[in-house]
């Protein structure tokens, strides 16, 4: 799936590294990570004291493209927490 341009500005936001939010009113643990040399990047977040999960990479083609990869869940589950999610 090709992502909008407001979910990639809003995912570039987000920092590398591990660190605390909040999205939906709910608290999450989240790591972003960079890999394969910087051309793809990859997003996990775990609800602290819940069931909540979402993972996901994020392609950056040599085209200029880019590929929003959900790991198990739809696409607008991914989409409707990053543009939601606020990092501490």
């Amino acid at each position: 799936m090709t992502p909008s341009p407001e979910f990639l500005k809003k995912f570039d936001s987000l920092p590398l590294g591990a660190y605390g939010a909040t999205a939906h009113g709910l608290r999450w643990r989240m790591t972003k990570q960079v890999v394969a040399n910087g051309r793809s990047q990859k997003l996990e977040a775990e609800e602290l004291g819940g069931n909540g999960y979402i993972s996901f990479n994020l392609y950056r083609l040599a085209t200029g493209q880019s590929i929003l990869n959900p790991c198990e869940m739809p696409a607008n589950t991914v989409i409707d927490f990053v543009m939601a999610v606020l990092p501490d």
